[in-house]
């Protein structure tokens, strides 16, 4: 299970519909809240999630329904100003303490929380947007129209060489870890009207030049920054030139098995990859000692 995924909370679908209930979860002494500030998340200690109940919350802005776990509701509440002895952990540096359950959870409230901040105004009218059903939607005060959280899907790829071959294709973006050792799967964001497989295809065409054919699913990984859905495949490349796209691209290879089964275990000082936290790190891993066939 990747983590960012596998939150045990039911969401609670019906009782969000009756604002009635929403207040009543809100009010219940057994409710529980999960602090963020800034979008980062108050740990009990390195690995325990924080949960408050509510007359412990200072002053508070945004309150999000996560769902119920034990018939307990469980929130997710913005924190503006929050006590200075509170320590407020990026959501990342957090995830690779916490338990995979808890991280589902954290990724749940960070992108609802992080939605919320980026939606105050409607898209058609201008006027103000009041969230409703715990948070889950927003309505405009002015048009009425609901206005819902969206999840970019994003397509991320290790492609192979050729079917059953030695050689997988990593590349590196242009930014920060440009003309270092570190290396990734390739992956953009889907386009409208355009399946899974052939944002895969175009993707590696339009970063390495690369003809892909067949493409084989792996797994998902919600990405909460802001709000991803990184769908992972396999691809073998039908072609192997490689042309770089140099504006978004600062370097694409092609590395052998034995590379990056180094480079996972973090023994090749000449490659770097993604760690556990990233499907990426999954992609390569499952590929490299021979968990999936192409």
């Amino acid at each position: 299970m990747h983590t960012f995924a596998g939150n045990p909370l039911d969401r609670g679908e019906a009782l969000r519909r009756d604002e009635a209930n929403v207040e009543q979860m809100l009010a219940d002494a057994n409710s529980v809240f999960l602090p963020f500030h800034r979008l980062n998340v108050l740990l009990e200690d390195v690995n325990t999630l924080a949960w408050r109940k509510r007359s412990d919350l200072p002053e508070h802005g945004q309150v999000v329904f996560l769902g119920l776990h034990n018939q307990v509701a469980h929130f997710a509440v913005d924190i503006p100003e929050p006590d200075r002895a509170e320590d407020f952990t990026d959501c990342r540096a957090a995830a690779m303490q916490l338990a995979v359950t808890d991280t589902g959870i954290v990724a749940q409230a960070r992108a609802q929380l992080d939605w919320h901040r980026r939606n105050k105004f409607c898209t058609e009218c201008g006027n103000s947007l009041q969230p409703e059903r715990g948070g889950q939607i927003r309505r405009c005060s002015g048009c009425g129209k609901h206005i819902f959280p969206r999840t970019d899907p994003v397509a991320i790829m290790l492609i192979i060489d050729r079917a059953g071959g030695e050689r997988c294709l990593l590349g590196q973006a242009q930014g920060f870890m440009a003309q270092t050792n570190f290396y990734s799967a390739l992956a953009g964001f889907l386009d409208q009207g355009e399946s899974l497989e052939e944002a895969v295809r175009r993707e590696v065409w339009e970063e390495a030049g690369v003809q892909v054919g067949h493409v084989q699913y792996h797994s998902s990984q919600p990405w909460p920054f802001p709000s991803q859905l990184m769908m992972g495949c396999h691809g073998i490349a039908q072609t192997e030139q490689i042309t770089i796209d140099s504006a978004e691209m600062a370097d694409v290879r092609w590395f052998n098995r034995a590379e990056a089964l180094s480079a996972i275990r973090n023994e090749n000082p000449d490659l770097r990859v993604p760690g556990e936290l990233a499907i990426a790190h999954h992609l390569i891993r499952s590929w490299a000692e021979g968990e999936v066939t192409l």
